[in-house]
């Protein structure tokens, strides 16, 4: 079930006209079976998978908050760690290990293995709801956080389907305490929604829908073979796609959720406006980087034990980070050269905050810089082997020039302004929501527009989101 779906479309408003026909206690009920049928649609089986890890971490929770000594506490933390980690890992790497397997198989002495006795589906999500999970038990046992007492309100704490399948990454924190909590209709949250609803399909469906249709016919080879031109659109194309797509699902995931009375923090905040490295993380899938930042950089020490130990932790959280994405050496690239990335910043820059310069030179020659670097980090992240994301870079200095590449260069251009023109608008206001500071028949024209705009400039061809693979 598809955000930029008709399918979903109905869903959504079913889904809130009979929610706030609801009691409180109703609405939780509701509201999990509502998402325990979103998350089924692609496969029920998913489901049980869904149902037992929540389970399993609701009780740890309750055990670890009972527990009478540290080293209780600390086995089932190690405990629900390991199992959380070890389900994902299964899924996520288990058709890489296979892979590997298959090819080193014929020097066993083993032939003739059916691939199909190799292969796992991976289930949707698994990667944001676990890390949702591991927040929470490490928030109760370090004492942050009390543990749900309703398996109900943990279940759909983990579940509440606009999050569900690509994130943002929800913080117990912030989350938990409003499912546990009455919700009171506001028009005007609601409406703030039903915007954030259209920003992300505009940019969905029309940016990143339409930049794919460039960054996939250049990597596919429609332009000719690789040189300069090429990469170069395909990467700038790519850049905007990812942008696009994410931020996209981002909008429509807290507009969703604001219909029915949540609130979802901020997910991306003009990440190409950034003016350096930290900037950019600090913009950029805000959820997953603050995540890493306070489950894995800090605790590894982050930069409380000298400068190279924090040199070291930004490349290993970086790393891991890529990792995540998926078994795939392009990712260890990616993250590999953020972490280089940030750690060389570090050096050279210390903590001085590079942003805001009352120099516009500056400024802008900084967000090129940080732009460039971002770009090349893709090319690997786009790249389905290494080989060919590294082909990818030679090639930019091979220069060649054909008709084409002007028209593909023009309409890349065009959907890129449209960005930029509403991610400055956004940076400039500095609210959460598109023109809040406007009023309301001013928003109401910017909706109206915005569906004309998605209505006549959609890209043809549908398609996934990207951050559903992971």
């Amino acid at each position: 079930m598809l955000f930029d779906s008709p399918v979903y479309i109905v869903f959504l408003t079913l889904v809130v006209l009979l929610f706030w026909r609801l009691n409180f206690r109703a609405q939780n009920y509701f509201l999990l079976a509502a998402s325990y049928f979103f998350y089924g649609w692609w496969d029920w089986r998913f489901v049980l998978l869904l149902a037992f890890s929540s389970t399993v971490d609701f009780y740890v929770a309750q055990a670890i908050q009972r527990a009478g000594s540290v080293r209780r506490r600390k086995a089932l933390l190690i405990l629900s760690v390991a199992l959380n980690f070890t389900i994902l890992g299964f899924f996520k790497y288990f058709n890489f290990f296979a892979d590997s397997f298959l090819r080193l198989a014929p020097a066993l002495g083993l032939s003739n293995i059916p691939p199909v006795f190799l292969r796992i589906i991976l289930p949707p999500a698994i990667s944001f709801y676990t890390f949702q999970e591991v927040a929470y038990i490490v928030d109760v046992y370090h004492g942050k956080l009390r543990p749900a007492k309703s398996l109900v309100e943990y279940g759909l704490f983990v579940s509440l389907f606009p999050h569900l399948i690509a994130g943002p990454i929800q913080r117990p924190s912030h989350l938990l305490p409003q499912v546990q909590r009455p919700r009171a209709w506001n028009a005007d949250k609601a409406f703030d929604g039903l915007l954030l609803i259209l920003e992300g399909l505009f940019r969905k469906v029309v940016i990143a829908d339409n930049c794919a249709l460039v960054a996939n016919a250049a990597f596919a080879g429609n332009f000719g073979a690789p040189n300069t031109m090429v990469v170069l659109l395909g990467t700038v194309a790519f850049a905007f796609q990812i942008y696009g797509d994410f931020s996209g699902y981002s909008s429509i995931a807290r507009g969703s959720a604001q219909l029915l009375g949540f609130h979802f923090a901020v997910n991306f905040r003009q990440p190409y406006l950034a003016q350096s490295l930290q900037d950019f993380w600090r913009r950029w899938h805000i959820s997953l980087s603050s995540w890493l930042r306070d489950y894995l950089y800090i605790p590894l020490g982050g930069n409380r034990r000298g400068k190279f130990r924090t040199y070291v932790n930004l490349l290993l959280t970086m790393l891991l980070g890529g990792l995540w994405h998926g078994a795939n050496w392009t990712f260890v690239i990616w993250g590999g050269l953020h972490g280089l990335g940030l750690a060389v910043e570090r050096l050279l820059f210390g903590k001085r905050d590079m942003v805001d310069s009352s120099s516009a030179v500056g400024r802008c020659i900084r967000r090129a810089a940080v732009f460039t670097f971002v770009c090349v980090s893709w090319i690997f992240f786009r790249s389905p082997t290494l080989g060919g994301g590294f082909a990818d870079l030679r090639a930019l200095l091979t220069w060649s020039w054909q008709p084409v590449y002007g028209v593909a260069a023009l309409f890349l251009a065009t959907f890129v302004a449209l960005m930029l023109v509403v991610d400055i608008c956004i940076e400039r206001a500095k609210t959460e929501y598109m023109f809040e500071c406007r009023t309301f028949h001013y928003r109401v024209a910017i909706g109206v527009g915005l569906c004309i705009f998605t209505t006549l400039l959609g890209a043809n061809k549908a398609s996934a989101f990207i951050y559903f693979r992971f």
